[in-house]
């Protein structure tokens, strides 16, 4: 379970930890803003978002859901239901096009030039990425995340240990730092908020893809935990910075050019690496959601509304973040009250659906393993589990049975069959002979 939780853990904070965070922008608007009290900030914002990281994976994975829309639509109503989606939408817009402001003040910081280069570039990168196969394409960008989060803790260990630690003086010069927040607490809720807009979509999906109820949420607790070290240590390091890095676009990209210039221009391209690949995740979701009942008219969605991005995000990136994120975070806290409330009125259902799944589970690969004894006892189990579950019984023996099977093939351990057997309205056809093994798993 340790291994499954990770796994889920650095997928949800890959999604989390986007091009927004890297840039440090974020951070200085809605913590370092407040001096001492914005660091106070950072562990409360962090620490609603554990909750909040266990809640989305939980819910994904209890409903076995496949779009966000699946779970929004059953724990609340109808109203809230489609505000929550409309939310969802006009966050993929927005920070869509706010990712083409930051490309072009990226390589202005950088190289010095013009912000429309930066932004031209990107949109250039987006359109023609969208008219590909986008998930192989996203797929090998998302290879530059561990790269920003290496930079990113590089940089701001670096700044905490050779920094001088005069918390009187620097939190007088953070409050020179420009903010539309009115203060730390509103800031910190808003800030999650922002957060779990963004995520929202991505995290129930990854929550989906798995049936254990308890490994998704120890990979939502490990998550969150990943986050919560992430973010102290970037806004505490900036904090120390504050006087260097106010009033630039991206004070990451600052910090790291403090330490050596040739670190950032690397830093330079992987940030621009994740900027292009968060623009084209939420151009190419909102496409795909423009035109669920007409997929037809993708490609002519997708381009007009990257252009229209592309026109709004001449404001400036650091006009963008400072009006358009705290917009997204208020409407961020009525999606954090819905999931978290939904989430501990059916605490007892997750715990009872995750110990029923968890007993079916090890029955199932009893039953898929030849070399074990499955019982008519442990038939009718099996059957009794299915028809308890929250979900349709043909939907619980095929999540059941590719769960087993993907954890067999990650752990080359498919085991070679020789009969046929029926489960719980499921046929098993399996065979011993090694080619027909190899068969097996590279289907």
């Amino acid at each position: 379970m340790l291994k499954r939780a990770l796994g889920i853990a650095l997928a949800f904070t890959g999604v989390v930890v986007g091009a927004g965070f890297a840039s440090g922008q974020e951070a200085l608007q809605f913590f370092v803003a407040f001096g001492t009290w914005g660091l106070v900030g950072a562990v409360f914002a962090s620490l609603l978002m554990v909750v909040v990281a266990v809640a989305l994976l939980q819910l994904g994975s209890y409903y076995q859901a496949k779009e966000h829309m699946s779970v929004l639509s059953r724990i609340s109503n109808k109203v809230v239901a489609w505000i929550l989606d409309i939310s969802t939408i006009v966050t993929l817009f927005s920070i869509g096009f706010v990712m083409f402001a930051g490309g072009g003040s990226n390589l202005q910081q950088q190289f010095g030039l013009p912000l429309w280069v930066g932004a031209v570039i990107m949109l250039v990168l987006v359109l023609i990425t969208g008219m590909m196969d986008v998930e192989k394409v996203t797929a090998v960008i998302g290879a530059v995340t561990p790269f920003v989060i290496i930079f990113v803790v590089f940089v701001t260990v670096y700044t905490l240990v050779t920094s001088d630690w005069n918390l009187a003086a620097l939190d007088e010069a953070s409050r020179s730092v420009e903010t539309t927040l009115p203060n730390w607490w509103i800031s910190a809720l808003n800030y999650t908020g922002l957060n779990v807009m963004t995520a929202v979509s991505m995290a129930i999906v990854i929550g989906g893809s798995f049936m254990d109820t308890k490994a998704a949420g120890y990979g939502g607790l490990l998550g969150g935990i990943f986050y919560l070290v992430m973010l102290m240590l970037l806004v505490s390091a900036l904090f120390l910075q504050v006087e260097t890095v106010n009033g630039t676009d991206m004070p990451v990209l600052t910090l790291i050019n403090e330490i050596h210039p040739w670190m950032g221009v690397v830093m330079t391209f992987v940030v621009y690496g994740m900027i292009f690949n968060t623009a084209i995740g939420m151009f190419y979701a909102l496409g795909k959601r423009l035109t669920r009942t007409r997929r037809h008219l993708f490609r002519p969605v997708f381009i007009v509304t990257c252009l229209i991005g592309f026109a709004l995000s001449f404001a400036g990136f650091k006009t963008l973040v400072s009006y358009v994120y705290p917009a997204l975070g208020y409407l961020g806290i009525l999606m954090i009250i819905v999931l978290s409330t939904a989430w501990i009125r059916g605490g007892a259902k997750l715990r009872s659906e995750g110990r029923r799944r968890a007993r079916a589970l090890a029955l199932t690969e009893r039953k898929m393993d030849p070399r074990m004894r499955f019982s008519k006892r442990n038939e009718r189990e099996l059957a009794k589990l299915t028809a308890a579950s929250n979900l349709e019984d043909k939907d619980f023996t095929e999540s059941l049975t590719d769960e087993i099977h993907d954890k067999l093939e990650a752990d080359d351990e498919l085991p070679d069959y020789d009969r046929t057997e029926e489960s719980a309205g499921v046929t098993y056809v399996t065979h011993s002979e090694p080619a027909a093994r190899e068969e097996k798993k590279n289907s």
